[in-house]
């Protein structure tokens, strides 16, 4: 016997994923996961007998609600559905995914919609942070057509305007949070940085590498991959993380110069698989850490002075509207802005056998 589950599908930047309203899931955690493995179709690698696409880029899910604080609209929750295991994660945010909440939660009715452009004030529940998000509605209905490219998605679409508030040290507890520009771990010199999403950049060439590889390139060297899990679970410690074995974050962020006219080139771990773009808030502590002197891309990044930032990525480049400055000593973000789009692609029901759905 097959249960219906209303949910959207929907591109968020460059991610894809389900969208769901809190109320139509099982208020129980437990029983919330083993649904949304079943709608996935994990623990699978080619996630066959689900709508997952094999690819954690493709294996998300996003919680949306109406919110009970003032200073937010609605309440977002990420979940990342691992692929090949039976685990689902609220251990990050991811700004890809968010960049649909908004356009979801207008047509859901949950907030309602103005004539030209709506403003979304999402609390992201991963982290507490909140991000004001601007959707294009003329005539007071969700477009998704428009001139708005990004890197990484074919096509043009809507612009999706995201401005995060307050999201720096949001899971670490601080910008910086080893108290460092940077750290030696593994002799490897490293800056260890949470701009929204935990973030460790370690130069390419100290890893044996130039930074411009392809993502499968990268995935095929085992040995490398197992320093860079090397550097991951130590620095997860070092950023208040704990036992990070099991989490999806940190990120670990390849650095080397810009390679086409942007400020610094990144190649990021997921944490095991390659990002083919790079995750939104994972730019946002790149292009934190290109501010930040004495971390290891001060020097190497190329800062026009402009409050952008173009972030390159195996698909392109992100552009980061960044500013820091200094407070008794202590760097701080006062604004970290950037473009998305997003696109419904479908709207109607996930099927899950009832056996996932029992306690």
């Amino acid at each position: 016997m097959l249960t219906a589950v209303p949910a959207f599908v929907m591109r968020g930047g460059t991610s894809k994923g389900l969208y769901f309203l809190r109320e139509d899931l099982p208020a129980d955690e437990n029983a919330r996961d083993r649904l949304l493995l079943a709608a996935m179709g994990s623990p699978d690698e080619r996630q066959i007998d689900g709508m997952g696409g094999a690819h954690p880029l493709t294996s998300k899910v996003a919680v949306v609600s109406r919110s009970p604080e003032k200073n937010a609209d609605v309440d977002y929750l990420f979940l990342q559905v691992v692929v090949d295991q039976s685990l689902v994660s609220d251990g990050q945010n991811c700004g890809n995914i968010l960049a649909g909440v908004g356009p979801f939660a207008i047509e859901r009715g949950l907030v309602e919609a103005a004539d030209g452009v709506t403003t979304v004030r999402i609390r992201m529940l991963n982290s507490g942070g909140i991000a004001v998000v601007r959707i294009q509605t003329p005539g007071g209905r969700v477009t998704y057509e428009g001139s708005a490219r990004i890197d990484g998605v074919p096509g043009t679409a809507a612009p999706v305007d995201i401005d995060f508030a307050d999201v720096a040290g949001s899971t670490c507890g601080s910008l910086l949070p080893t108290g460092n520009a940077r750290d030696r771990i593994d002799d490897v010199g490293v800056t260890c940085i949470d701009n929204g999403m935990p973030v460790v950049l370690v130069k390419a060439a100290d890893l044996g590498k130039t930074g411009y590889e392809t993502p499968e390139e990268l995935e095929s060297d085992r040995d490398l991959k197992a320093r860079v899990e090397s550097l991951r679970l130590q620095a997860g410690r070092l950023m208040n993380l704990g036992d990070v074995t099991n989490k999806t974050i940190p990120k670990i962020s390849l650095t080397a110069p810009a390679n086409d006219g942007g400020a610094i080139c990144t190649r990021t771990f997921i944490p095991h698989r390659v990002h083919q773009s790079i995750g939104v808030l994972g730019a946002a502590s790149v292009a934190a850490a290109c501010r930040i002197s004495g971390s290891i891309v001060d020097g190497v990044a190329q800062d026009n002075g402009s409050g952008m930032l173009e972030v390159e990525h195996p698909s392109g480049q992100f552009a980061v509207d960044i500013e820091l400055e200094q407070r008794n000593g202590h760097f701080v973000v006062k604004r970290s802005a950037l473009l998305r789009t997003a696109r419904k692609l479908m709207d109607g029901n996930v099927y899950v056998a009832e056996e996932n759905l029992e306690c």
